[in-house]
């Protein structure tokens, strides 16, 4: 009896082989995992689109700056005004010029920024915004960027040459202000002056484009309006570096204006609406077109009123979002020439009725 007691004490060899079995069978212990970390949602933006370009070519993509589309749009939006003007009465504007537009605003954008790298390389290099641009950086050589601007400038002579003869000539005139512009803030202190001649080429080309020649009681006050409106967005662009412009020795509208930029950003945008409503009523343009001009000039104002110039950020922010104002400009336009058609029929009825 005692022996039989020692032996279970000490647990008999069946007893623990018996138990094994259970604690195999019993189910591990899981522990939480932890969560997952947020997934990067899918982005169209164009810099994204760039990031994931091939990295032999995202230094051309980012010196023609498709990374950066605003300045693209502000090219772009004058071109839509002048095409949508040219539309005939109750007719949407050209579907096939507004493309063909873009495309050549895209390239000409590009080729413009290439230009402006190439005399301004040593600049960029001095200045913290801009020193990573391809060509400061030493991500391309000039002689590559040259071949790269010969390429752009090929294409749109292509794009170009869709349009008619007289619009081929007339945008060829562009090209001298194409390639001069950049020297403009070594010598004047309104190199935004002459970025509106150039930049709002497309209101004189558009029109001619569709039409075969310049209406210019229609085309000059539309080019009026854009010259200003560059002189507002360019002027408070140019704010952001005005620190490095000082000590570069380069000259803009911001430095020009200093604490008075305000007034004449005022003064700028009060033009720019009074030649918009010369441009309507020497085109017959109806009330959808100065609604639009009402919200451009509250826009404005809004921009003007609310800017910070010594805060880049900002400046930043109010020009990128003169975007809205020319889109807004252009849906005015758009739905001010279907209006027209509502008028023509209400005045037809009269005389059906007589």
């Amino acid at each position: 009896m005692a022996a039989l007691l020692a032996r279970l004490c000490r647990g008999a060899p069946g007893l623990r082989a018996a138990r094994l079995p259970l604690a195999a069978a019993a189910p591990p212990v899981r522990r939480p995992s932890a969560p997952p970390g947020p997934q990067r949602p899918l982005s169209f933006s164009a810099s994204e689109l760039v990031r994931a370009a091939p990295a032999p070519l995202q230094p051309y993509l980012r010196l023609m700056r498709l990374h950066q589309p605003a300045g693209t749009w502000l090219l772009y939006l004058p071109c839509t005004w002048s095409i949508g003007l040219a539309a005939e009465p109750g007719c949407l504007p050209d579907w096939r010029m507004l493309s063909l537009f873009g495309l050549g605003a895209v390239l000409m954008r590009g080729a413009g920024c290439t230009i402006n790298d190439m005399w301004d390389r040593d600049y960029d290099r001095k200045v913290a915004r801009t020193a990573s641009r391809p060509l400061a950086a030493g991500d391309i050589s000039a002689f590559q960027s040259f071949v790269f601007l010969g390429g752009q400038l090929s294409l749109a002579l292509c794009v170009l040459l869709c349009l008619n003869y007289y619009s081929i000539a007339l945008g060829a005139a562009s090209l001298s202000l194409v390639v001069t512009y950049p020297l403009m803030k070594r010598i004047t202190y309104w190199p935004q002056l002459v970025l509106g001649l150039t930049f709002n080429w497309g209101a004189l080309l558009g029109w001619s484009a569709i039409r075969g020649s310049c209406e210019w009681s229609v085309c000059l006050p539309l080019y009026l309006a854009g010259v200003m409106w560059t002189l507002v967005y360019d002027t408070i662009y140019a704010h952001q570096d005005k620190r490095d412009d000082i000590m570069i020795g380069v000259k803009s509208t911001a430095l020009q204006f200093k604490e008075d930029t305000k007034q004449w950003l005022s003064g700028f945008s009060l033009a720019m609406l009074l030649s918009l409503c010369m441009t309507g009523m020497n085109c017959n343009q109806t009330f959808p077109y100065y609604s639009a001009v009402a919200a451009v000039g509250a826009h404005l104002a809004h921009q003007i009123y609310t800017l910070n110039i010594d805060k880049p950020e900002d400046c930043w922010k109010k020009f990128a979002s003169n975007r809205t104002v020319g889109v807004l400009l252009f849906i005015g336009i758009v739905l001010g020439n279907l209006w027209k058609q509502k008028d023509l029929k209400n005045a037809k009825e009269p005389l059906e009725n007589r």
